[in-house]
This record gives structure tokens, C-alpha cells and sequence, in this order.
């Protein structure tokens, strides 16, 4: 049994580990790692620290698909759907650019629950706090060392965080890397952005109808969202939870700066467009240094393949784009890559 590790629990990483279960079946032993405390990355949906309030989607907000997605993807689509995961959006978002033919859908329990659906498609064998920071090439195996320093032995690698990160890993990527491919991840260009979960008591209202707005006279904030009403989700006890994601510009501007620095300005701006907004129970701030890709690999060729023997694959935003249909391309193409690499139980006898 091949044993395949994939870095990064986020959208790419657990569509990939699904894909690689559905088409290997028991000839791979998936392992996922991922530095954070918990999976998502950037579909990520933040607890309260008071159980009061509902939870805050910090990272993307609905998924957009269009006619041409809808129609290729449409067995992704079909079962997120029918397992209740994705509801078409019906909440008044005011400010939306709306593409001719495409739909929007929310996640019920937050953008995270796609990530943790996939991973649990997967059967995956899945570890937090996991901090990859070299790869070294051992024969037929690739060696991962941890920031904690050990390390462990895998027959195929897939690496899904961002292109600067996998440009900082020590060991034997940087010299495997050809002079084009390096050029490559090299023009790789992300946005950056701040975003705010505000979390209120049970008793709040809010006096606004909307479940969530693009700002369009502010150089701080982009978007607010009152999460519950967006995703048709409002349940009796809990309070209210607003998000807010600062503009690409802002995020840019005050990128070095420390988050706690940076939340009480955006407050203060939110302050000002909602004058008449509660008194939060708390707030948590999320710095997004890889929001978006701008610039992707040249081509959107889906994954780009490292070393064929042993496996070392890069997939991710970075090789497609940045939404729910470009992190499944880049899925579907690192498995049609693996599928003729990954060593069978017969061949490994």
C-alpha cells in the first residue's frame, strides 16, 4: 500500500484525499497534514469564544458557480446538495455582481463543513499542529521533516499551501525545481486582506435587512455580513455574528503591521458606517496574508509535478483560481497525475 501524505487541509487538500479514496480505493493510505489547529484554511468558520453566539464564516463567504461549472462539476455540486451541505443562497446580499446563468450557494454550517465532508469522504488519517518544513529525497520515499523536528517516510507527496510557503522548505524541492518552473511560482501574485468576526449576545437585533453588503464608500472595508442570515441559518438562543473583510488595498497597506493593531482601526471604520451597531461580546481578527490569487501559473495548468518517481506534486489556487471550481480542478488534476504514478499493491510485491 502506497502511503500518500498531502500538506494542507484545506479545500485542494481535502478534495484531493476524497478523490484519490474514490479512485484507489485501499491501494493508498492517505495521511493530511496541516499547521493550523483545525482544517479549512481559507473556508474556515470561527467558533465563538462564548457559545452563545453563532459561529463566523472569516474566510469565503458562498460559492459562485457558473453555467460551464455548474455543468462539469455537476456531480460535486449534486452531492453537496443532496447531503444538505450546500443550500441555494436566498439572502439579500446588497452590492453583488451577479454573472448571467451562475448560482450561489451557502454552507448551512459554515464554508468548513465542505473541507470536513470531503476529509471524511476521504477516510483520511488526519493531524493537526503539523508544521512542514523540508523535504529530502530518499530513494524511492520522500522524507517530510516537521518544525518539531522529527520526521516521517511517504511514497508520494502533495503539496497544497501557498507558493511562498512551499518556496521556503528546505531540503530537495528548491534543486528539483527547474529554471521554469521556479520562473513560474515565482509570478505567482496573492492579495492580502484583514477579516473581522464580531460575536454579539442572544438579546441583539440588528436594524438592517440585509444579510450581507459590498461597501462601496470606504478605503477600509469591502464587505459585511451578518453570517447567520446569510447562510438561512439563524438559530433561537444563539446571537449574532457579523463579518467583515477589509478591502484588497487596506490589506495591503497594513500587511507587516500586528492584527492587533489593525482590528481597532476597522472597527472604529465599521463604527462609522453602522453608527447605531451593538457592543460586541468579542471580536477575533484574522490576518489573511494569501487571500486571492491575482497571478496564477501561467496556463492554469491544475498541479504542477515536482518529481515523478518519487511523487512530489504542487496543487492548489495557486495553478488554477481562487474559488470553490478552481481548487476542484486543481484536485481533479494532481489525481489524473497521481493515478499513473502511485505504485499498486501488485507492483510493490
Amino acid at each position: 500500500m502506497s502511503r500518500v501524505l498531502i500538506v494542507g487541509a484545506g479545500l485542494t487538500g481535502s478534495v484531493c484525499a476524497c478523490l484519490l479514496r474514490r479512485e484507489l480505493q485501499n491501494r493508498v493510505q492517505i495521511v493530511v497534514w496541516d499547521k493550523a489547529r483545525g482544517s479549512g484554511g481559507r473556508m474556515s468558520t470561527s467558533r465563538p469564544p462564548d457559545p452563545c453566539s453563532h459561529t463566523a464564516d472569516l474566510g469565503a463567504q458562498y460559492i459562485t458557480a457558473t453555467v460551464a461549472y455548474a455543468k462539469s462539476h455537476h456531480s460535486f455540486y449534486s452531492e453537496l446538495l443532496s447531503s444538505g451541505v450546500l443550500q441555494p443562497l436566498i439572502a439579500r446580499i446588497e452590492g453583488m455582481r451577479q454573472t448571467e446563468g451562475s448560482k450561489n450557494y451557502v454552507a448551512p454550517g459554515g464554508t468548513c463543513s465542505l473541507v470536513k465532508h470531503f476529509l471524511s469522504q476521504a477516510g483520511a488519517e488526519l493531524f493537526f499542529d503539523r508544521h512542514v518544513t523540508g523535504l529530502y529525497c530518499r530513494g524511492a520515499s520522500w522524507e517530510v521533516q516537521r518544525k518539531a523536528g522529527d520526521r516521517e517516510t511517504f511514497d508520494a507527496v502533495v503539496l497544497t499551501m501557498p507558493v511562498p510557503q512551499i518556496l521556503q522548505l528546505q531540503g530537495d524541492l528548491g534543486q528539483l525545481l527547474s529554471i521554469q518552473q521556479r520562473e513560474q511560482l515565482d509570478s505567482v501574485v496573492y492579495s492580502s486582506r484583514f477579516a473581522l468576526a464580531l460575536f454579539f449576545a442572544p438579546d441583539v437585533n440588528f436594524s438592517f435587512s440585509w444579510a450581507a453588503r459590498y461597501v462601496s464608500d470606504s478605503s477600509c472595508i469591502r464587505y459585511i455580513a451578518v453570517d447567520s442570515r446569510k447562510r438561512n441559518a439563524d438559530s433561537p438562543g444563539l446571537g449574532p455574528s457579523l463579518v467583515v473583510h477589509t478591502s484588497v488595498d487596506f490589506g495591503l497597506q497594513h500587511l507587516d503591521q500586528d492584527k492587533d493593531l489593525v482590528q481597532p482601526v476597522i472597527v472604529e471604520e465599521l463604527q462609522r458606517l453602522l453608527p447605531d451597531l451593538p457592543q460586541p461580546i468579542s471580536v477575533k481578527c484574522q490576518k489573511w496574508r494569501y487571500s486571492q490569487v491575482l497571478t496564477a501559473v501561467p496556463d492554469s495548468p491544475g498541479h504542477m509535478t515536482v518529481s515523478d518517481q518519487p511523487p512530489l506534486l504542487l496543487a492548489g489556487d495557486a495553478f488554477t483560481h481562487s474559488n470553490f471550481d478552481g481548487c476542484v480542478e486543481s484536485a481533479l488534476s494532481a489525481l489524473g497525475a497521481l493515478k499513473g504514478v502511485i505504485r499498486s499493491p501488485i507492483t510493490n510485491q
